[in-house]
């Protein structure tokens, strides 16, 4: 198949059935009992267009109250990134010579925002905690409207009006909107990858699952599966944030530019898809044994920690040039050379014991078994719980293979070095 055609087809295929798929795992879930078999059914007895259109039409252009809460909770992390003191940090220098500079703020606004959430809902009583779940398909419905017609405004800005010369375009319209036109765009001060990926999407995640456990609470009384499930989540999403300036140095945001890969993504599906064993537990309540409850959050929250040293090990090599310890040892290093954008000889280093001894990508081995730890508690019954696992593993790999090849091109025989002495790409041994 010609590129062009792929770079079309492929692109337009995402825009055109992610949206609905979110809608669909909610209703599905909220609807009939969580079994895709049921859906399939109804799809069969109806049709999949009318279907489609039953289910999404009630919630197209959202609800009142679902675009009130999403603009207060837009309105309330803005203002939290620009008025709540931070670090500043710095993003790796592009191509074309630009350093993207960002508040290193988010384990505060963290805890800030869940602290507003628990007290605006309990002592105060301005809204129900349950108000994310009673509105959640209207919640989609509208951030799918938003996020659509936002990413049409990023696609011109890119072309018209950019923050940087990090910025092109392909000519293909479909592409550009998919992959984005600008690498780093700012708006009003506020960087745009920053406040989606991980101010919105990061960010109501926890709100959402919190909402989600106060919803099972309310209906048949908080069960041990929910509670494991959500404090595993809330540890890892702490993790991320107190990260934060570590994962705006990482391919989401260093390659990826933003578009409707990136921004529809961490706008919709993290708040529909990322929560979906929290979402699945409200209506399918379990209760382990207390020893099986805790067995299974000890796993969880290890790989969260785990997931955390390693990228921590690899951080603390480069900042002190690997004048430290790994595992009480020196590091085993490769000293590899690399010409930069500018033609100029650079060397960095590359680990090869610790964590990053044990696989290539070893931390992606991680990540798909924390979340396999927290959708453990909604058991194997049905399939909608687990879709976020799957996801998450095709997705990861996919990454590891984009990872490999830019290094490749970047280190040349030294990555084939690297590969040689750490010959597992992510499954160890």
């Amino acid at each position: 198949m010609p590129s062009r055609l792929r770079n079309t087809l492929f692109p337009l295929l995402l825009i055109l059935t992610c949206p609905p798929t979110v809608l669909l795992a909610w209703h599905i879930n909220a609807n009939l009992n969580g079994s895709v078999s049921l859906f399939l059914q109804v799809i069969l007895q109806n049709g999949f267009w009318n279907t489609l259109w039953q289910i999404w039409q009630p919630v197209f252009f959202g609800t009142i109250m679902a675009w009130k809460i999403i603009f207060i909770f837009m309105a309330t992390q803005l203002l939290l990134l620009r008025i709540i003191p931070g670090a500043r940090v710095t993003g790796p220098e592009t191509a074309k010579g630009n350093i993207p500079i960002y508040k290193d703020n988010g384990f505060s606004c963290f805890l800030i925002s869940i602290a507003l959430f628990y007290f605006f809902a309990y002592p105060f009583a301005l809204f129900s905690p349950t108000v994310v779940y009673d509105n959640f398909a209207g919640i989609l419905g509208a951030l799918n409207i938003f996020s659509l017609f936002f990413c049409l405004l990023l696609y011109l800005k890119g072309r018209f009006k950019p923050s940087s010369s990090d910025h092109s375009t392909t000519g293909n319209f479909i592409f550009d909107y998919y992959w984005g036109t600008e690498l780093y765009p700012r708006i009003l001060g506020w960087d745009i990858k920053q406040f989606t990926n991980c101010r919105f999407g990061m960010m109501s995640w926890p709100i959402i699952i919190l909402s989600f456990a106060a919803k099972q609470a309310q209906s048949v009384g908080l069960h041990n599966s929910m509670l494991v499930s959500v404090i595993i989540m809330l540890v890892y999403i702490a993790k991320f944030f107190w990260w934060e300036s570590g994962y705006l140095r990482s391919m989401d945001i260093m390659h990826d530019r933003a578009g409707f890969y990136i921004c529809w993504g961490c706008l919709v599906w993290v708040p529909g898809i990322y929560t979906l064993p929290a979402m699945y537990l409200v209506n399918h309540p379990v209760n382990f044994p207390p020893v099986v409850a805790l067995i299974i959050a000890i796993f969880g929250i290890t790989c969260v920690m785990l997931n955390y040293f390693a990228d921590a090990q690899r951080q603390k090599v480069r900042r002190t040039e690997g004048n430290c310890k790994v595992w009480g040892k020196n590091p085993e290093l490769i000293h590899a050379e690399y010409t930069d954008q500018h033609g100029n000889q650079k060397q960095s280093l590359l680990l090869v014991s610790g964590w990053w001894g044990i696989s290539r990508h070893f931390h992606y081995l991680l990540e798909i078994s924390l979340a396999f730890f927290w959708t453990l508690p909604a058991l194997f019954f049905n399939f909608l719980p687990w879709f976020y696992v799957i996801f998450l593993t095709i997705l990861l790999v996919h990454r590891s293979y984009r990872d490999e090849q830019r290094c490749a091109n970047k280190y040349g025989t030294y990555w084939k070095t690297y590969c040689e002495r750490v010959p597992n790409k992510i499954i160890p041994w």
